[in-house]
């Protein structure tokens, strides 16, 4: 099982990146997705979650109206399109993937079984 994650890079505040997350060797239909990111010095925090079912969304306040999840089950792949980025975004950015259909998900971490690599995105002031 492996989660590839991509689509990070550096951009000025204000723009645009989309994430994305390919998983191999397992499928993602059903199962919680999440995008987590660890910003330096900082914890991992919960960025944006689904649920397997794809009816509900998580956001955690501080990018709620600038990104959105998405899930892409034919090409086993989440997305994460970031818009109006701020330098308080700079972080590395971990997809994530709960192994049992149809969980809950309070996008805390601990929920998820697999985890993707991490893609660094540095938002420019």
């Amino acid at each position: 099982v492996q989660l590839q994650a991509s689509g990070g890079g550096l951009v000025q505040a204000g723009g645009s990146l989309k994430l994305s997350c390919v998983a191999s060797g397992f499928t993602l239909n059903y199962r919680s997705l999440g995008w987590f990111r660890r910003a330096p010095g900082k914890q991992r925090e919960g960025v944006s979650c689904i649920s397997g079912s794809g009816s509900s969304a998580y956001y955690r306040d501080s990018v709620k109206g600038r990104f959105t999840i998405s899930r892409d089950n034919a090409n086993n792949t989440v997305y994460l399109q970031m818009d109006s980025l701020k330098p308080e975004d700079t972080a590395v950015y971990y997809c994530a993937a709960d192994r049992t259909k149809y969980g809950k998900t309070l996008c805390r971490g601990p929920e998820f079984d697999y985890w993707g690599q991490g893609t660094l995105v540095t938002v420019s002031s």
